[in-house]
């Protein structure tokens, strides 16, 4: 169908129900009137909070308006996904953005009071049983104390935001909006315009010589502006030295790893290990050499296409049994909470006019999650439903398990319960798949995640390091220079088989996460953990089942690594890592056999 449908006209029956949240948008104003009253009684603790009692209180009233503001956050927004033109739906969305302005605003004096109380103070609420509740929320303000500074300091540090965001607002409009690039040839040899969305369909292309124009013109383009984007770069850089230099932390890398409490080693033991099993990344460089058939393998042919056309047709339907299934080994009432989505409204799954683009797992404290899909009948939509499944599912067992406070998981928690159930998706195509050529398709599907999402992750976390350490050692870092250190960490990560074009070394200029620093260490984790959680479950069975719902059930009840640990996956040791690697191994040695078998 070429034409799209409008909202009106999809069928309810793929459409998620909002109504499980509010029922109609009476209930929402309603919702929202109340909510404006109660802000305005939260001065009352001001100045009270070193009463145990009263903050208790105080508390309790914080999280019963976040609760409400979240509610109304999240359906005005998820409301306005549905037709992003529907003008009513527009300005609920902008509503329910200043009403949580306006939380903020009403809750700012909460943290400063209580960071003000005296060490032994805090100590003694911390301990306190009336507070018992609150005793990790406690124990978090008590570890950032030494990084708050005096009131009139932070109001400073607050005016200089704004500036502070300068270096990312200039790197995205340079890169999205003024940035052109030159047309290129297509694959039915058109002139086209290259852009960054085209780029990686042209990097897909079955026709080297689109590939190998593709890839000269985009970092040609960016290799003529390498001055301005190189002193983006430094900027952005300077402005973190003076954050965690202004906040008492040790280095850039310390004040970024503070917010979760990631021990350094995390970070460290990612690159190490990595560094340790490049030769497997070499291996399956020299395969894909290979299977391409050339004399030479370069850059722009990472992302080809390594199995002729194979088209794998399956419909939303076929894709909720074949998820179903694959999550088997997670047991029967994990199965029956997925069946509870696929059935009682909590996804939206197709594509309409004005609807939000992507996918995504959303939802509130108090009402099932939501997931937001523009499913199309293929093995990508497949992946992304037992992936956004996973975030859901996860949110289920954490809203079911936890206090609204302590339910929340962090970022570095998020992507282990959508990853892995993208593994056991493919452990369990790989053990049904009979066809050779279906089996290749499927192999180098999931070893290109291993090569983007951990190799390639840690190779952007191993530049950052070394960009920032260089800097805080006082260097000045020309052009030349992150050139020259993201040029020699593409051959060392690539090896011997693959002739690392020049052109690569302009690639840090093009990447949007390093203006969010020292994030990308994230995927690569995140992906490893859940390796390793998938590679204990399909082999111990029950007891690593039950370590795992653990995981589910802990939302943000304690850190981050601490949570991980505690089911089976210690991240602060290399171990998890060398599962994942030993998991990569194992495909290309399945690749090398069908490829020998030839």
């Amino acid at each position: 169908m070429s034409q799209l449908l409008k909202r009106s006209e999809t069928d309810a029956a793929y459409r998620w129900k909002l109504e499980d949240i509010f029922l109609s948008q009476k209930q929402w104003d309603e919702e929202y009137d109340k909510v404006k009253s109660l802000m305005g009684k939260m001065a009352e603790y001001q100045g009270k909070l070193s009463d145990p009692m009263q903050l208790k209180a105080c508390f309790e009233r914080e999280d019963e308006l976040s609760l409400h503001v979240e509610r109304l956050y999240v359906f005005a927004n998820m409301k306005h996904h549905e037709d992003m033109a529907e003008p009513g739906n527009q300005s609920l969305s902008e509503k329910a953005r200043k009403l949580s302005v306006e939380l903020g605003e009403a809750l700012s004096f909460v943290t400063p009071e209580v960071l003000s109380l005296t060490d032994d103070a805090l100590d003694a609420m911390i301990k306190s049983e009336q507070l018992a509740k609150y005793r990790h929320t406690l124990e978090e303000m008590r570890r950032q104390k030494a990084h708050v500074l005096s009131k009139s300091e932070e109001a400073l540090l607050a005016q200089v935001g704004n500036v502070s965001s300068a270096p990312g607002n200039i790197f995205g409009m340079l890169n999205n909006a003024d940035m052109k690039f030159p047309k290129v040839k297509n694959e039915n040899g058109e002139e086209v315009e290259l852009t960054h969305g085209r780029y990686i369909q042209f990097l897909e292309s079955k026709n080297r010589e689109v590939r190998k124009e593709a890839f000269h013109t985009m970092y040609d383009t960016y290799g003529k502006l390498k001055n301005t984007l190189a002193a983006t770069l430094n900027a952005n850089v300077t402005k973190n030295i003076f954050y965690a230099k202004a906040r008492k932390y040790d280095s850039v890398l310390g004040m970024s790893l503070y917010g979760d409490n990631i021990p350094k080693e995390v970070y460290t033991n990612l690159i190490d290990t990595i560094h340790k099993h490049l030769p497997l990344m070499h291996r399956y460089m020299e395969l894909r050499k290979k299977l391409l058939g050339v004399d030479e393998l370069h850059m722009y042919d990472l992302f080809a296409p390594l199995v002729e056309e194979f088209d794998m047709p399956i419909s939303y339907d076929e894709a909720k049994g074949i998820v179903k299934e694959s999550l088997k080994p997670l047991g029967e009432d994990y199965v029956a909470a997925l069946q509870d989505g696929y059935d009682n409204g909590w996804i939206d799954v197709y594509e309409n006019e004005g609807k939000r683009s992507g996918a995504y797992s959303w939802g509130s404290y108090g009402t099932h999650p939501y997931v937001l899909l523009n499913h199309k009948d293929n093995l990508n939509s497949m992946f992304t439903l037992t992936h956004e499944m996973g975030h859901a599912l996860h949110s289920y067992y954490s809203d079911g398990n936890q206090d609204y406070r302590d339910a929340q998981y962090t970022i570095f928690l998020a992507e282990v319960a959508s990853t892995l159930n993208e593994a056991l998706l493919m452990d369990y195509l790989l053990g049904k798949s009979t066809d050779d050529k279906e089996k290749m398709y499927l192999l180098t599907y999931y070893a290109d995640q291993f090569r983007t999402t951990v190799f390639r992750q840690t190779m952007f976390a191993e530049f950052e390091k070394i960009v920032h350490e260089r800097t805080e050692s006082g260097e000045s870092l020309t052009p030349q220079e992150l050139s020259k250190i993201y040029y020699d960490l593409n051959v060392n990560y690539y090896g011997k088989d693959m002739v690392v074009d020049k052109d690569i070394e302009m690639e840090w200029a093009r990447i949007p996460h390093f203006y969010n620093s020292f994030y990308v260490y994230k995927y690569a984790t995140g992906f490893s953990a859940a390796t390793s959680f998938c590679k204990q479950i399909l082999e111990e069975g029950q007891p690593a089942v039950d370590r795992y719902l653990g995981f589910l059930k802990s939302g943000g009840s304690d850190f981050s690594i601490n949570i991980l640990k505690k089911a089976g996956v210690d991240m602060s040791t290399p171990e998890p890592i060398e599962q994942a690697m030993s998991v990569f191994e194992d495909l290309i040695k399945q690749m090398e056999q069908l490829t020998s078998g030839k």
